[in-house]
């Protein structure tokens, strides 16, 4: 369902158009359309609908239109879009999500395309936007005064639009584009003087001056002519450029493409100086300063063409595929054309994903710049991915640095398209559950192809983006002889060919039964196939999967897991209980209640069943039906299973935690009755340590809700903190929903400790979002419970981050008391640690407060704590802190002396952040060449990094 304004007031659905009706029932659906999800009272639809003197029966009329809407939504299954037309009072609401109205997504384009830092990137955004535009805005409507006013606003936007767009050609060297596109508005707009200076400019630098000065000659005589003025002074600076310049000049913009560059925002990398991310938990590193601005449209990357290892994501080739000829000729033809979208659908267990991956493996060629893979698992009890989880996977492959991945689905998605709308791509998109999910993840390329996967026909993605159905249905019983002769050979299918064929219809063409069948017969070479397919005819599942797919898929597998070793069975039987969707030898273990080599015989076994799949070395997964299946086999064992897995959980995050910030002051003591697992897994190093966090993270914020729902919350809030290390690397990455998980559970428990730790982490990451005031609101709690809790250091650490936010909202007496009052804690309990932290931002608040001898006086105690060689960051800022209060208090040359002492560590550990605030404090003070050098060599590097 869409709602458009943009043109023609309607409401598109997957029939077509809703009959709407007269032009007063259009008004009153734009009136609350503009006022989406807001109260719009009786007399402002009144104005709405009529230009002079309402009849006495307005409200009448009003009624019967709001119920004549109301009816047309619910006939379009409106509810099912998350649509409501409410009566509150006197006055009446139309409840939407803000994507399905059409000048809601145009306003998102515009803010995204004014944050792209490049002008082509830009450009697709802004022509994006203008696309959906169907003609004048609020047509077909009676445009009452209101109305009229909205309309002229929105194309007051258009045009604002199409000048920017004209920009951001120019920026790219386009100019023919540029007047291209403004000499059509022009026409319709020739009183606009803005159109005309920026016609004028694009004619003129295309190296058309003498069109470019006939425009201005035009639109100065219909100015005279029709209103009695003369230029303004944008047309009258165009022109004056014009006069001084040679043709094709580019050097002088006019003033408001200058100020469209400016209007670009600088980049920012890193984390916000205040508040860094060692005081969470009690270990980590400081934050670096903001990184410096970067160019609003920096160079093109280089040509995709020229990339010698072309990004390739595809599962590997399935195996024993056969028969399909049709389908897989379908699928090439669906291929040509501009930017096609092919659509794979059938019943679960059909051979959806081995048909497009076995096209996709058939065709490299075609794809010289890769091919990306994604299992969106629409139809998953492990849930859906999200979004934004697919995107980051996607653009970290095509290169873009993990610092650089926008947070926002919106932002990521623009992104996508961007980078892709020059290459010739392979996206295939498997299991997906609904249009608008695929609607996402499309590339912006028009040499681009998108092949999809579904159960559901996805009728709104045709409709939408002209997908191209392939339907597959089972297989033919030949197809299906020829699949069991793929697995067990054809000597042996030729000797039993009734008998193969016989199995092939009682598995009714299903890929999947077929293979857990076959897999059961290549591991029995003295059973006759005519055997097997008497066992298959008595089976009551059978009869059941022949009316519904999945109850079929589980007679299958039920024959299959009767061959199998008790070990194997048992282990089946345990991992249909994880909430999560992956398992590597550890999870298993600690499912089943035993040790990784154990586990991972098991899971070798179930793979060779076809029961689980491989999906990289040491990481398995089940297919969503299999899951349903080994759940069944041991309901009684679940919250011990869950019990175990959580508790790997804890135990793994623990050991990767310590790698990851070694040093740190322990999050917590363990459950009373925690189960260690036989075996937790090591870690090399923090970037094993951290690359396990971000893997998990989705699978551990399953496991944690499963925790909260079994009344586990002893374990939820645990697994969750510690993750700090995760969440402090990436801080804006949507945290809070997780943290607010934790906090109810330790709420639950009553567990003071917990919840000031949580509350600790939780106003942190808030802090870092913007979210001041709500941060403040959660710390001012956090002390006094860790008073409660008997907890010191969670005090202190609660203190630090609370004066953080406190400084930010101009307290700094306070802020200066409380980072007083967390250094006494620390300092109490021995932990030189968290003391060192709390005495650096005691002395950067005491430099923020004009106490330079002070700060001196913390920062040198700081560094008397250390050094140890995981402070290398926390050091160097303590230097800077040291070389600062130096220079405020006349020492230059010893301030000057500590800087570059603070730059040089900084750059000896890879801390460009560090080095970049100290140098830029340097050059402050000191105009030598070799500090400005080192200054943009770190800036450099700290962009490439970006």
């Amino acid at each position: 369902m869409e709602f458009r304004l943009l043109g023609t007031v309607s409401v598109e659905t997957l029939t077509g158009p809703l009959p709407l009706g007269p032009a007063k029932r259009r008004s009153l659906l734009a009136a609350l359309l503009l006022s989406a999800n807001t109260p719009v009272s009786l007399g402002r639809l009144t104005e709405c609908l009529w230009d002079d003197e309402p009849p006495s029966q307005a409200r009448g009329v009003i009624q019967g239109h709001v119920s004549r809407l109301r009816a047309l939504l619910a006939g379009a299954d409106a509810e099912a879009y998350g649509v409501e037309l409410a009566t509150l009072g006197d006055a009446y609401v139309l409840r939407a999500p803000e994507t399905l109205l059409d000048s809601q997504r145009f306003e998102e384009l515009l803010m995204l395309a004014r944050e792209q830092r490049g002008p082509a990137d830009a450009v697709l955004m802004f022509k994006e936007a203008l696309s959906l535009w169907q003609g004048p805005a609020l047509s077909g409507a009676f445009a009452g005064p209101p109305l009229r006013v909205a309309a002229h606003s929105l194309e007051e936007s258009r045009l604002a639009t199409v000048e920017q767009l004209s920009r951001a050609y120019g920026a790219l060297g386009e100019h023919h584009r540029a007047a291209a596109l403004l000499t059509a508005e022009t026409a319709a707009h020739p009183l606009r003087e803005s159109l005309a200076a920026e016609l004028m400019l694009a004619l003129f630098r295309a190296g058309r001056q003498s069109e470019a000065l006939d425009r201005f000659h035009r639109t100065r005589r219909l100015l005279a002519d029709e209103l009695g003025i003369d230029p303004g002074h944008e047309l009258a600076d165009a022109y004056a450029l014009i006069l001084r310049g040679a043709p094709g000049s580019t050097d002088a913009p006019s003033k408001s493409a200058e100020a469209s560059a400016a209007a670009v925002p600088p980049g920012s990398g890193g984390l916000s100086g205040g508040g860094g991310p060692s005081h969470v938990a009690g270990g980590g590193t400081d934050a670096a300063a903001p990184a410096p601005p970067r160019p609003p449209f920096p160079a093109a990357p280089p040509s995709p063409a020229g990339e010698p290892h072309p990004v390739d994501l595809l599962p590997r080739t399935p195996r024993g595929f056969h028969g399909r000829a049709a389908e897989l000729a379908a699928l090439s033809r669906s291929a040509a054309g501009e930017a096609p979208v092919c659509l794979v659908t059938g019943p679960a267990g059909v051979g959806k994903t081995a048909l497009a991956l076995q096209w996709a493996h058939r065709n490299p060629a075609l794809f010289p710049d890769g091919r990306l893979f994604a299992d969106l698992r629409g139809f998953s009890a492990a849930g859906e991915p999200a979004l934004i989880d697919v995107l980051r996977e996607f653009l970290l492959a095509l290169g873009v640095s993990p610092r650089r991945v926008p947070e926002s689905v919106p932002a990521a998605a623009a992104l996508f398209r961007s980078l892709t709308a020059r290459r010739r791509l392979l996206v295939v998109l498997d299991n997906a559950r609904d249009s608008a999910t695929v609607r996402t993840l499309l590339p912006g390329g028009a040499d681009c192809v998108t092949l999809v996967t579904s159960r559901h026909r996805l009728e709104g993605l045709i409709a939408s983006d002209a997908a191209r159905p392939v339907p597959l249905d089972t297989l033919e019983t030949d197809d299906g002889t020829a699949l069991l002769a793929g697995v067990l050979g054809e000597e042996r299918v030729l000797a039993e060919p009734v008998a193969a064929r016989r199995l092939s219809e009682l598995c009714g063409g299903l890929p999947l039964a077929l293979r857990v069948t076959a897999a059961r017969l290549a591991g029995r070479p003295h059973w006759t196939l005519a055997a097997l397919a008497g066992e298959l005819a008595d089976e009551r599942g059978r009869l059941a999967y022949l009316d519904v797919d999945d109850t079929g898929v589980a007679a299958a597998l039920r024959l299959t897991v009767q061959q199998l070793p008790p070990g194997a069975v048992h282990q089946l039987a345990r991992l249909g209980h994880h909430p999560g969707g992956h398992y590597d030898p550890y999870a298993a273990a600690a499912l089943a209640g035993t040790d990784p080599v154990t586990a991972r015989a098991a899971l070798e076994q179930l793979a060779a069943a076809h029961l689980v799949t491989e999906t990289a070395p040491g990481r398995w997964v089940l297919h969503d039906l299999v899951r349903l299946y080994a759940r069944s086999l041991d309901p009684a064992s679940a919250r011990e299973a869950l019990i175990g897995v959580l508790d790997h959980c804890i135990a793994t995050a623990l050991a990767a935690a310590d790698t990851a910030e070694p040093g740190g002051e322990p999050c917590f003591v363990l459950p009373e009755d925690f189960r260690r697992p036989s075996a937790v897994q090591d870690f090399a190093d923090r970037a094993e340590a951290m690359r396990w966090l971000a893997t998990e993270r989705e699978d551990l914020a399953l496991t944690a809700l499963a925790a909260r729902e079994a009344g586990l919350d002893d374990r939820a809030w645990r697994i969750i903190l510690l993750q700090w290390p995760q969440m402090v690397w990436r801080v804006r990455d949507s945290w809070s929903p997780l943290l607010e998980l934790a906090l109810e559970s330790a709420r639950a428990e009553k567990d003071a400790y917990a919840e000031s730790r949580v509350l600790t982490l939780l106003g942190w990451v808030l802090t870092e979002e913007g979210r001041t005031a709500e941060a403040a609101a959660l710390l001012e709690r956090s002390p006094v419970l860790a008073r409660e809790a008997g907890d010191p250091l969670g005090e202190a650490t609660a203190l630090v981050n609370l004066a953080v936010v406190q400084a930010e909202l101009g307290e700094l007496p306070t802020a200066l008391e409380n980072c007083a009052r967390a250094v006494e804690l620390t300092r109490g309990e021995g932990d030189r640690h968290t003391e060192m932290l709390t005495l650096q931002h005691l002395a950067r608040m005491h430099l923020t407060a004009h106490r330079p001898q002070e700060a001196l006086d913390c920062a040198r105690t700081a560094l008397d704590l250390g050094p140890e060689h995981e402070e290398a960051a926390r050091r160097s800022l303590l230097l800077a802190v040291c070389g600062e209060a130096q220079l405020a208090l006349g020492d230059e040359e010893d301030g000057v002396r500590l800087l570059d002492r603070a730059a040089q560590e900084a750059e000896r550990d890879g801390y460009d952040e560090g080095a970049v605030r100290a140098l830029e404090a340097l050059l402050r003070v000191s105009s030598r060449t070799e500090f400005r050098r080192r200054h943009d060599e770190a800036l450099r590097r700290l962009a490439e990094e970006s």
